[in-house]
């Protein structure tokens, strides 16, 4: 479990972002409070703070989840390890595998994909079909490459 606990530059991103939000808010509240303000402006001068919390939530929300995960992988590693008698290395990576493996999606969720045509199938089946293909190669047969008329004025 060597992930860092906190990392600097993504703290930074959230602080200038959340701050970012609520200089933009403080900036919507000016231009309502301006004789040219609207109720437009209110709208978004109460909604920016909003943003500057999502920002600083999502922040939180991904460091739990991050927790949770470390937290599953060491009591996996754990029971491994208790199960096995010893505590070596290549139990606790069992046990870190065996954890990663029940958060895969399960072979029946989703849906088969179609197969794609094989070359027996790709002949046409009825003589409709068959005769437009006939008409194609036969205008393809008789056409000829055309020439520029620019280059034949000149």
């Amino acid at each position: 479990m060597n992930r860092r606990r906190h990392r600097p530059a993504l703290i930074v991103f959230v602080v200038v972002a959340a701050a970012a939000c609520l200089a933009l808010g403080w900036w919507q509240w000016g231009r309502f409070e301006s004789t040219a303000g609207s109720a437009r402006n209110l709208g978004y001068a109460m909604q920016w703070p909003l943003f500057a919390v999502a920002f600083i939530w999502g922040y939180r929300r991904f460091v739990q989840l991050e927790d949770e995960a470390e937290l599953e992988d060491r009591m996996a590693a754990e029971e491994e390890a208790a199960a096995a008698g010893d505590g070596t290395a290549a139990s606790a990576q069992r046990a870190k595998s065996a954890a990663s493996s029940l958060t895969a999606i399960p072979e029946g969720f989703l849906p088969s994909r179609p197969a794609a045509a094989s070359p027996a199938d790709d002949g046409p089946e009825d003589a409709a079909h068959a005769e437009y293909n006939r008409l194609l190669a036969e205008l393809a047969a008789n056409d000829t490459p055309r020439t520029d008329t620019a280059k034949e004025k000149q």
